[in-house]
């Protein structure tokens, strides 16, 4: 898969980035504060503190949005796992309708099938699970057709089919959910952008209003870091500490025992 711009730095980066270069930005804010104020140039406490609650408002709206649409992507992710575990038990199931020895490979296939996508989420190998995903739905598809072939007036083996085209739809809704439903670039162009300016307006409120830094500097930049820290680790599915649990996959897994022969 193509990664995201944003994909090219490393997760376990970001927080102290965010951190590092919203400190720079508030300090420099502070600086040119106190270099307007050392050249009599202050403004008024009510105009400057107007329109830096208004970029901090702001600024607080897009966090807010930009977590909305990574949390609804989180749970989209979760609801897939638990769509795509349902529809494998389903397949399974109705598996047991085939003949032989359609029945016993087509079982064997699925506990497979299974025991992979657990195996491959697990160690992040995304490439590897789309393509060996596709060989397991073809030799399935394959194997499932050779059953239609025996009686393709049977109402158990299109019931079965039903059940695989689904499993193989829940695959590419999976896909689409977990890896290329993502948090557009240009917002997190946006929102990077309006921290700094944040950070900065900050800095140079303080630099305009007070003759020292106030302690409470750095907590600021340090909580709207953490906040876009979530934000980044919601956003990608493969890592970090919020990632969407598999145990759907691996209930479903404990189910499917071999086929009587």
């Amino acid at each position: 898969m193509k990664p995201e711009p944003i994909d090219l730095i490393p997760l376990w980066c970001f927080f102290p980035l965010l951190a590092v270069i919203g400190l720079l930005a508030m300090e420099g804010g502070y600086r040119f504060g106190k270099w307007r104020v050392q050249g009599k140039i202050a403004e008024k406490d009510a105009s400057l503190d107007a329109m830096v609650a208004s970029i901090l408002g702001l600024l607080a709206f897009m966090l807010a949005f930009t977590f909305s649409l990574a949390a609804a992507r989180y749970d989209a992710r979760r609801q897939a796992v638990f769509e795509e575990a349902n529809s494998i038990g389903t397949t399974y199931l109705r598996a047991r309708l085939l003949p032989e020895p359609q029945r016993s490979k087509i079982s064997d296939l699925l506990r497979q099938y299974t025991e992979n996508r657990i195996q491959q989420v697990a160690t992040g190998r995304v490439d590897d699970l789309l393509t060996q995903s596709g060989v397991f739905h073809e030799e399935l598809w394959s194997t499932s057709m050779a059953a239609v072939d025996q009686d393709p007036r049977s109402i158990m083996t299109n019931l079965f089919l039903q059940s695989l085209n689904e499993t193989i739809n829940q695959h590419g809704k999976r896909v689409f959910v977990g890896l290329q439903s993502r948090i557009p670039v240009t917002i997190w162009i946006a929102l990077f952008s309006l921290t700094l300016f944040g950070m900065a307006s900050v800095g140079y409120q303080a630099g305009q209003n007070s003759p020292r830094r106030s302690p409470e500097m750095p907590i600021l930049v340090l909580a709207f870091a953490g906040v876009l820290f979530l934000n980044v680790d919601l956003d990608r599915p493969q890592e970090g500490l919020l990632r969407v649990s598999q145990q759907p996959m691996i209930d479903v897994l404990k189910n499917l025992q071999p086929a009587a022969r």
